[in-house]
């Protein structure tokens, strides 16, 4: 199947009431993993590429990649910018065959985010690209995103009707209370719905993403500790959490960190177990096998299995 835009997607996600899985790749094992999970379960896929991944990788390794895995399966498969930085980065995502882009300006004043993502918008829509922007502020650290808990803030419903007229943005990544990276709650593990429900009451219809939705799985963070690993108090969004959101207007949940989580324990385990091995086939293989099932399990979390 061709690649789709997030477009279709979320029109699908929006009327059965499901979330689209946003997994982003940075290596073969990684797209492999998820695709071949997205395949077995029959469920819609976003495949996420941030400014690191594109830098770390390589922009065309990573498409072609992605283009062996649309001549394999299948499936519906949008190919999205995570947290573009620049007008520049997204229209050479844009013109390099991403399906998608985000543009993330939510650290600049109201009127200056609105600037930044209608120049995007501008030069994105003729192509038949949608654009994602966010309003408010996560916390938690992911690449060049770094955002202390004293700066995030929560996107304000009174502002997202407004913001989403004057930019032309196709999405909206909203902040009630998930964040970045494998620490995030200090304590009882809270989002806000009520804020959710007002900002879907002032955008009604319309999609809405959440960022920051790993739930950092137990089992991982263990193995990872047992082998070595230092993770201490790693804690992420409980999936009934993930599973409510998912059921609203939220049409697009983002996850990177679990698939960090479930690639590291499974390699860790090799090399603790075999520390002769020097076989990267050997301990990328059982690495890319957990992904694909760390991934089955959450396309049901998220209500997409099956909906391809």
């Amino acid at each position: 199947m061709a690649k789709v835009s997030t477009r279709e997607l979320f029109d699908a996600a929006l009327k059965g009431g499901y979330a689209v899985g946003a997994f982003n790749v940075n290596n073969m094992e990684i797209i492999q993993g998820i695709v071949e999970a997205a395949a077995e379960e029959k469920a819609p896929l976003i495949l996420q590429i941030s400014k690191g991944a594109r830098s770390y990788a390589r922009h065309n390794y990573l498409m072609h990649l992605i283009e062996a895995a649309l001549e394999q399966y299948d499936l519906p498969i949008a190919v999205h910018l995570d947290h573009g930085d620049s007008f520049e980065l997204c229209k050479a995502c844009i013109d390099g065959g991403f399906t998608s882009v985000m543009i993330d300006g939510s650290h600049l004043p109201f009127a200056e985010n609105v600037k930044l993502i209608r120049q995007v918008v501008d030069y994105a829509h003729p192509r038949g690209v949608p654009v994602e922007a966010e309003l408010g502020r996560l916390a938690g650290i992911e690449e060049h995103v770094s955002v202390s808990d004293r700066d995030a803030i929560y996107t304000n419903p009174r502002e997202a009707k407004e913001f989403v007229e004057q930019s032309g943005a196709d999405s909206l990544a909203v902040a009630i209370g998930t964040s970045h990276g494998a620490y995030k709650f200090k304590s009882t593990p809270q989002l806000d719905f009520a804020r959710l429900a007002e900002i879907e009451k002032a955008l009604p219809g319309y999609p809405l993403v959440l960022h920051g939705a790993s739930s950092v799985p137990r089992e991982f963070v263990e193995l990872c500790n047992k082998y070595g690993g230092q993770l201490p108090g790693a804690q992420g969004v409980p999936e009934e959490m993930i599973t409510r959101a998912s059921k609203t207007n939220v049409c697009k949940i983002n996850i990177d960190t679990d698939l960090r989580l479930a690639m590291t324990a499974a390699i860790r385990k090799v090399f603790s177990e075999v520390p002769a091995e020097f076989d990267p086939r050997k301990y990328l293989s059982p690495a890319r096998d957990a992904i694909r099932e760390m991934v089955r399990h959450k396309l049901h979390v998220l209500g997409c299995a099956g909906k391809a």
